[in-house]
């Protein structure tokens, strides 16, 4: 049920992890984008505004956990890559228990707050409430988030990219079928496209979790291996807390640019929701690019393959390069078509908000390959272990966002709205790809020149194992 990625082709295997992570976050997507789709289209464009306007404050705090969830598994790849199956487990127990703490306090802090945070954003007032009572059921179902993120992300260090796509496939279908059942025969308005994304993410965890207890015999664990383990929990903080920041550090940056947007009017604020999302759309490969990366980092790290680390981001860089190419030629041609799957034909500025939700797309993908960057280098970082860095790079996306969302977009409107997030990523990659470097570098110090020593906290727990024979960047 496990997939080893610490010897073949790294290129091949890479591919093989990816299509199926891809195929996940391409449903994670669909029922993203029927939410958007079904509320543009039934309820209108200040609805789409509504639910667009929250976009940034949503990516703070459910970014942050999704974050946190993807750094604990990183010990836990890095354990199966060494074969300390004991302490791998022990890894699971104590994220289960550190996720439950970190849901709980999200909840209630984050449940209280929604309205002032949405009020300091300058929210308009005409999708005030609209925004208020999506955010605050999103921010309800954060165990949810967690229980499924955890999951997932704990059978992706395993090395099976398979099983989450299955439960994702059922969390859409679910999504899709309970936005119309709330939205269009209960009358929800878009509190309902926010319970059918809590609902359908928390039965698909439900459902994962099932599947894990009776089909992974190696998750199984002693009662020593179930207890609470001080070490064990801050090397997961250690992991996990610096990529949560760095999702919430760069979130910061879009909620200063969303303030921005906002004062130019709901019609803007529909159009950046629906380019946003069908770009997010687009980048869903650079995306599961990244979550391979750093499960492939963490077993090469763990099994001592150093010289595997470059292969694979190399090669992965050459496979975000071509799909940049094809998705900025097919924008080119069909963002105007595509952006009317979130807009509504009787919409009176139908026109305009065509137009400007193009233009954002076709900004977006011309810039996709920096985008394609960011995602494969700070993934693998976090996965050789140097999760702090993560933190470096979301600080530069969000001063990055904050300078054009504060300096630019009151001078030049909307044009300077859609070159912000090009500008974030190109400020990341500036510090992250020599960081990359840096650190194979620093790997190879440490596992060659002192040999005895043991691995840091953050790259490992247990002394390194000698080089492989061909050992290199």
């Amino acid at each position: 049920m496990t997939r080893d990625l610490t010897s073949g082709s790294p290129i091949r295997l890479i591919l093989q992890f990816a299509v199926p992570t891809l195929l996940g976050l391409l449903f994670q997507q669909l029922y993203n984008l029927v939410d958007t789709m079904i509320v543009g289209k039934l309820l209108g464009a200040q609805a789409l505004a509504a639910v667009g306007s929250t976009g940034s404050i949503n990516f703070f705090v459910i970014g942050f956990c999704t974050g946190v969830c993807s750094g604990f598994a990183i010990p836990v790849a890095q354990r199966v890559g060494a074969g300390d199956y004991s302490k791998m487990r022990r890894y699971v127990a104590n994220a289960a228990y550190l996720s439950v703490l970190f849901a709980l306090v999200l909840t209630v802090v984050t449940g209280l707050g929604c309205r002032s945070i949405l009020t300091m954003m300058h929210t308009p007032e005409d999708i005030f409430d609209g925004a208020s009572a999506y955010i605050f059921v999103i921010f309800m179902g954060i165990p949810a988030t967690f229980l499924y993120n955890l999951l997932a992300g704990i059978l992706r260090s395993l090395g099976d990219s398979r099983t989450p796509v299955y439960f994702l496939a059922l969390s859409s279908f679910l999504n899709i079928f309970l936005d119309f059942a709330f939205i269009l025969w209960s009358g929800t308005g878009v509190a309902g496209a926010a319970i059918a994304t809590v609902m359908s993410q928390g039965i698909s965890g439900l459902a994962c979790l099932a599947y894990m207890v009776k089909k992974y015999p190696i998750l199984r664990m002693s009662r020593e291996e179930r207890q609470l383990d001080g070490r064990s929990c801050k090397v997961l903080c250690s992991m996990g807390i610096p990529m949560g920041l760095q999702y919430s550090i760069t979130a910061i940056g879009s909620i200063i640019l969303q303030a921005s947007v906002n004062t130019l009017g709901s019609t803007y604020v529909a159009a950046v929701a629906a380019g946003t999302k069908l770009y997010q759309l687009l980048a869903c490969p650079f995306d599961a690019m990244g979550a391979t990366m750093a499960t492939y980092c963490g077993q090469n790290v763990g099994a001592c393959r150093l010289d595997r680390l470059g292969q694979g981001i190399r090669g992965c860089f050459l496979l975000g390069l071509v799909y940049s190419v094809l998705a900025f030629l097919a924008m080119m041609e069909f963002a105007a078509p595509c952006a009317m799957l979130f807009l509504n034909p009787g919409e009176p500025q139908l026109a305009l908000l065509k137009e400007l939700t193009s233009r954002y797309v076709v900004t977006s993908t011309a810039f996709f390959f920096p985008l394609a960057l960011v995602n494969i280098v700070r993934f693998s970082i976090q996965g050789m272990g140097f999760s702090t860095f993560a933190i470096l790079a979301g600080v530069l996306e969000m001063v990055a966002r904050t300078g054009v969302g504060m300096g630019l977009v009151p001078v030049f409107g909307y044009s300077a709205v859609c070159f912000a997030s090009p500008a974030a990523w190109i400020a990341a990659d500036l510090f992250l790809v020599p960081a990359s470097i840096a650190c194979i570098r620093r790997l190879r110090r440490i596992y060659t020149n002192r040999p005895e020593q043991p691995i840091p906290a953050q790259v490992g727990t247990s002394r390194p194992k000698p080089l492989r024979a061909g050992a290199g960047n």
